[in-house]
């Protein structure tokens, strides 16, 4: 009689039968155990459309694996059966759909929290990644979850549709935007959906947020430099996309203004955010025939780069050339001299972020919550004032 509970098949005579029994035998076992997981699945999925759980798009194929622990094959043979069965639509290219769509609004989870970003988590500058792990951690301690949803497809110039069947798929009671753009502010306060906007809100958009206050900072840092005797200040920034890079470049034009004398020049000047156009844009500057005597960074990464490329140029730091960096990472503490920089407390910003998302679930204020920090200056060791006469390298 074949025993189909060995552990070494093939091996002998007595209990191991080399032959096709065994196999056909073991075979049979394992084909029966995958139908009967996919009979699982099944009916697991045929409950969570009877509830009502996905009105009308599911979610993507690895969220329903992960939240029901089976491997994406099974699951995408228990779809398949599914839509034989006329429950769901297998749309290619898009997703699957509820085949007898529930007519009205899904009911969210406020339970879940959603944190949506143009790119993955270890994509976003480390001091992101803080607070978003720490307001991770405050929200467990009332049994509350952050899902962190990323794609730049959320982010495009028209992505209602996209945004529409993320929000029907993921059933969040609140969602946080990172790094967003206009146009998903917008979709978001148009269609009165819970949300926070970690960051500041374009012009126009009118939702809660939670932000430095950049304004401010660079308004101080073009000042700053002013009392130190320097006339002509850049401000080197990427094109202003982020709405808290367009309030950067109010502030400083509002720090050199407050400045009486014609002599005082301050510029913006943009680049592509990547190490080549940095590189050129330093250069261009260093080497025109009035280069700036102090430079205001937009970012800690641009920092290092514009550094780097100040010292192959023969510019010394602080003695040549004055640096602020508008940005902290806690790397910058690393390099020498280290750079004069703006420094706040991620945990401080996950606190705030908290409860402003806490209040809004609790009711919906006439006016939008909103809270702006204003980080404190780290004079650092890369500010002087400029030398005399001013340095002009050929």
């Amino acid at each position: 009689m074949t025993n189909l509970s060995v552990k070494y098949p093939g091996r002998g005579r007595a209990g191991f039968d080399n032959g096709s029994s065994l196999r056909n035998g073991a075979s049979m076992r394992l084909r029966l155990q995958r139908l009967s997981l996919i009979d699982q699945l099944c009916t697991a999925l045929r409950d969570g459309l009877a509830r009502g759980d996905w009105p009308d798009w599911l979610p993507s194929e690895r969220r329903l694996g992960l939240e029901l622990r089976v491997g994406r094959n099974s699951l995408r043979t228990a779809l398949q059966k599914l839509a034989g069965e006329g429950l769901i639509e297998i749309v290619a290219g898009q997703g699957t759909r509820n085949a007898g769509r529930v007519s009205g609004a899904p009911q969210p989870d406020s339970a879940v929290f959603g944190l949506l970003s143009p790119v993955p988590l270890e994509q976003l500058r480390p001091r992101q990644a803080l607070w978003i792990d720490e307001l991770r951690g405050i929200l467990s301690e009332t049994e509350r979850i952050l899902r962190f949803v990323h794609g730049p497809q959320y982010f495009r110039a028209n992505p209602s549709a996209l945004l529409r069947k993320l929000v029907s798929q993921e059933q969040c009671g609140c969602w946080i935007l990172i790094r967003s753009t206009k146009a998903s502010q917008a979709w978001f306060e148009r269609q009165g959906i819970p949300c926070v906007i970690a960051g500041s809100c374009h012009p126009g958009v009118d939702l809660p947020f939670v932000d430095l206050d950049y304004r401010a900072m660079c308004r101080h840092a073009a000042t700053t430099l002013l009392q130190l005797g320097h006339r002509r200040i850049v401000y080197l920034t990427p094109v202003a996309e982020a709405a808290g890079d367009v309030h950067s470049e109010t502030g400083f034009l509002e720090g050199m203004r407050k400045f009486p004398s014609a002599e005082a020049e301050g510029l913006i000047v943009h680049h592509q955010a990547n190490k080549p156009s940095i590189a050129q844009t330093v250069r261009r500057l260093m080497e025109s025939a009035r280069p700036p005597t102090a430079l205001l960074v937009n970012q800690s990464y641009h920092y290092l780069t514009v550094f780097s490329i100040l010292a192959q140029l023969g510019w010394r730091t602080p003695q040549d050339v004055s640096l602020i960096c508008r940005d902290e990472d806690r790397f910058l503490s690393f390099l020498e001299p280290e750079p004069a920089r703006y420094v706040e407390d991620p945990h401080l910003f996950a606190r705030k972020l908290a409860r402003t998302t806490a209040t809004l679930m609790k009711e919906r204020p006439a006016k939008p919550p909103r809270a702006q920090i204003i980080p404190r200056l780290l004079r650092g060791a890369s500010m002087a004032p400029p030398a005399q006469p001013p340095l002009v390298r050929k």
